[in-house]
């Protein structure tokens, strides 16, 4: 069994900023992409940013230049710094990741969400 566990959301000032954290934990052989994506309320779950295993970057449009998505392969976690927050980027937060579970399966696992709310 595979968990996806995150961390590190909350209510910021437009303009502030947050880290969120995702950590990998169980029995499995590797982890490919992994990511984040966001639903705020009333709209589909869009795709925020992508990393690879290589360390390989993809962001959506509406976070260039403000969202940083890094990993740490050695812990299984995956971070995303988000900077000059603004109100529009209040969502539920979800991470995911492609996961090697043996015999040539590869698996997406979901993180739980965690919200993120950019307000005064």
């Amino acid at each position: 069994q595979v968990q996806l566990v995150e961390s590190g959301g909350g209510l910021v000032q437009p303009g502030g900023s947050l880290r969120l954290s995702c950590a990998a934990s169980g029995s499995f052989f590797g982890i490919y992409n992994m990511g984040f994506h966001r639903q705020a309320p009333g709209k589909q779950r869009e795709l925020v940013a992508t990393i690879t295993s290589g360390g390989s970057t993809n962001y959506a449009d509406s976070v260039k230049g403000r969202f940083a998505i890094t990993r740490d392969n050695a812990k299984n976690t995956v971070y995303l710094q988000m900077n000059s927050l603004k109100p529009e980027d209040t969502a539920v937060y979800y991470c995911n990741a492609e996961v090697d579970i043996g015999y040539g399966a590869l698996y997406e696992y979901w993180g739980q969400g965690t919200q993120v709310t950019g307000s005064s």
